[in-house]
């Protein structure tokens, strides 16, 4: 199924300052989460933001907590966001949202962990494969294969799906004629 701004929200998960200092392609990495969390908001797509122990691995990078100045992070121990206080509360704030786009590191563990609880809570999980990573290449292609085994094995409804920073955002506006369409062109360009 195609994502639909009315049926998607943006998780973020866990760009910390630790963390992020030791992901492979970190600069790609940042630029990419830049371009997605600019590109959702063109389109009103709600955010949850989420950090991972925060007094031990930091904030969340500056350049993408002044993006998100008007909302604060669900602050979490578990790997997984399904497990943290208040992440079930966001998601069916943003009105029952079933489709996913997921963001963040690391992809082997939290990115990957929290795709398969949302898969198999009945959510299309859509995992951007430029706008995720880990310290090593190996794990993080480990962690997507076992996203997409997820979704095509899953006994529930859920999904599993790996999509792209443009593709996301332009599969979000369908066409050239789409009120946002120049303001998506700037942020991906």
């Amino acid at each position: 199924m195609m994502l639909t701004p009315q049926n998607t929200i943006l998780v973020l998960i866990d760009v910390q300052e630790k963390l992020t200092a030791v992901m492979h392609d970190k600069e790609a990495l940042i630029i990419n989460l830049i371009k997605l969390v600019k590109g959702v908001q063109v389109l009103d797509i709600p955010i949850i933001w989420l950090e991972q122990n925060p007094d031990k691995m930091g904030r969340t990078l500056p350049e993408l907590r002044e993006l998100l100045s008007d909302q604060s992070p669900i602050t979490k121990m578990s790997f997984s966001c399904c497990g943290a206080d208040g992440f079930e509360a966001a998601l069916q704030a943003s009105g029952r949202r079933k489709q996913i786009l997921i963001a963040g590191i690391e992809t082997h563990v939290c990115v990957y962990q929290t795709a398969v609880e949302l898969i198999r809570g009945g959510y299309s999980a859509e995992v951007v494969i430029d706008a995720v990573s880990s310290r090593r290449i190996t794990d993080k292609e480990t962690g997507l294969a076992k996203i997409q085994a997820c979704g095509a094995h899953s006994a529930s409804s859920g999904q599993g799906h790996i999509t792209t920073v443009e593709t996301a955002l332009f599969e979000l506006i369908r066409t050239a004629e789409h009120p946002s369409f120049r303001d998506i062109l700037k942020v991906v360009k």
